[in-house]
């Protein structure tokens, strides 16, 4: 795999795994091998039953920036469009299969993708700096790594629709009133808390654990599966999409765009 400047690290210590984004100088921004090394990260944790709880973090300012954006609309690897949005689904929905809850730590910037990202795992924890966004519209493309499925399930269709079609950012302090994090806390406590709560996870009876979360997964997987068929279907239409095609051509021309909803 060609390095780049960021990678995703896994670390396992006792019952504890830690995934970190570092990608700093990006504000851990992804691009296609940084996601090829999260999905490689998460399949060694399916096969590690010592594993109780997991703690994802970010190096830096940022827990992620989303998407880096010199990378979209483009590929780096030899897949077609289609078939990176493959993995990319099949990828992400390995956190469903582990057996330990995953608890996100988030500061600065939870963006687009990786804010849906997120949302997919059980817990999320923020700092009180921590700003969320869905600005994929600006670029030309929709959601789609399932996250909106889940965030109008915890805050309904009013919000979702305001933050997809505007990209309305959310404070800390308005995602704890949503639900979409569980506490806030200051910079400095963030890793501290994040590692209290895996530790309490992790010192609960394994099976049980196990079990209250594949009921908490079963009230509202079906519709985010189904979300992210349609997500894979309108996002590689769009990316051969003649307005697509507009925008970019547009912006490196430094001129208005004329879209034709085509």
């Amino acid at each position: 795999m060609t390095e780049t400047g960021g990678r995703v690290r896994l670390d396992v210590d006792g019952a504890i795994a830690t995934l970190t984004n570092d990608n700093p100088d990006k504000h851990n921004a992804f691009d296609d091998h940084m996601d090829a090394q999260l999905f490689e990260a998460l399949a060694e944790l399916r096969q590690r039953p010592d594993v109780r709880a997991v703690v994802w973090r970010g190096e830096g300012k940022s827990w992620s920036s989303g998407r880096d954006v010199g990378s979209i609309g483009t590929n780096q690897t030899d897949m077609t469009h289609h078939e990176l949005m493959t993995r990319g689904i099949r990828g992400i929905q390995q956190l469903w299969d582990l057996d330990a809850p995953i608890i996100v730590a988030i500061q600065g910037w939870a963006l687009g993708g990786s804010f849906q990202r997120a949302l997919l795992c059980d817990v999320r924890i923020a700092s009180s700096d921590a700003r969320f966004m869905l600005p994929e519209l600006s670029y030309g493309v929709i959601p789609d790594t399932g996250g909106v499925a889940v965030l109008q399930q915890m805050v309904g269709p009013g919000l979702v629709a305001d933050m997809v079609l505007t990209g309305r950012r959310l404070s800390a302090e308005e995602a704890l009133a949503h639900g979409i994090v569980s506490r806030v806390v200051e910079r400095e406590d963030l890793d501290s808390t994040a590692y209290e709560m895996a530790e309490r996870i992790a010192a609960a009876p394994a099976v049980t654990v196990k079990l209250a979360r594949r009921v908490l997964s079963h009230l509202s997987r079906p519709d985010v599966r189904a979300s992210m068929e349609d997500e894979l279907i309108y996002q590689t239409f769009l990316n051969r999409s003649d307005d697509f095609a507009e925008m970019r051509s547009a912006r490196a021309e430094d001129r208005e765009p004329r879209y034709r909803g085509s």
